[in-house]
């Protein structure tokens, strides 16, 4: 006795409801030929993920020039940049024409246009950012020697090549204070300096002084930089001085005592 396709035993109105519930069934996406997603849109799914996962790593990527505190004071570590404008009949000779300086943090406690005693000829805009109108109402030059003169005694001055803006200035500062970026020993290629621009790219990871430079974007510069060998070089420091200071007392032992004549 064969067995019985139970559909033909079925009431007419239930077979057209299972039929209903067929067609109402939600349509899911795979091809006809496989139990497995669509490739296609699972990619395109992913590769929108991928696009908006970019962006926002793009719009996560902080500048390290920009200060992380809020922190204005005068720390015991503050960085100094100057921009110089060519006085003299040619304009070769440089005279300062503004200076910068910020602190451990890379905030601004100083900045002023300088106006220089000498005409000037040159203001060597396209490297100074420098414009006649910036120092039609400039400080005197006197003033501003005066003030940067204050701020920086007694404190660590970092900066890079640091003689060129100290001669600016016509100050001085103790050498053993000095903590110049063009001179610091794991900076330099081959025994020699580098640029700032250079060192920025390298060792921070930042592209600086594209067309006019930025005194303020170059202290926070070199102020990263020295921030980030801080503990050493302050130890080549120590260790350097605890050098000389042996061959001090070595020469001075040295010395023949002479005695004097009654």
């Amino acid at each position: 006795m064969g067995i019985q396709n139970p559909s033909k035993n079925l009431n007419p109105n239930w077979a057209q409801l299972q039929e209903k519930l067929k067609s109402n069934e939600p349509k899911h996406y795979f091809s006809k030929h496989s139990s497995k997603p669509d490739t296609e849109s699972e990619s395109s799914l992913l590769g929108k993920r991928k696009q908006r996962s970019d962006e926002d790593s793009h719009v996560l990527e902080v500048n390290p020039l920009i200060p992380t505190s809020s922190d204005c004071s005068v720390t015991d570590v503050v960085a100094m940049d100057c921009e110089m404008v060519g006085v003299s009949p040619m304009g070769n000779k440089s005279a300062l024409g503004r200076v910068t300086v910020v602190n451990k943090w890379g905030n601004v406690i100083y900045d002023e246009y300088v106006r220089p005693v000498d005409y000037v000829v040159d203001f060597r805009t396209e490297i100074s950012g420098i414009r006649p109108g910036d120092l039609r109402k400039a400080k005197n030059f006197n003033a501003v020697q005066k003030k940067v003169a204050d701020m920086i005694h007694g404190r660590i001055l970092v900066g890079h090549a640091l003689r060129n803006d100290l001669k600016a200035l016509l100050l001085s500062h103790s050498k053993k204070d000095i903590r110049d970026t063009s001179e610091y020993a794991p900076y330099l290629k081959e025994g020699r300096s580098r640029s700032l621009k250079n060192l920025a790219a390298e060792f921070l990871s930042v592209d600086i002084q594209n067309g006019e430079h930025c005194p303020i974007e170059d202290a926070r510069a070199a102020m990263l930089l020295y921030q980030k060998n801080r503990k050493q070089w302050e130890r080549s420091i120590k260790d350097f001085s605890r050098i000389k200071e042996n061959q001090k007392k070595r020469k001075n032992k040295k010395k023949p005592k002479v005695t004097p004549k009654l």
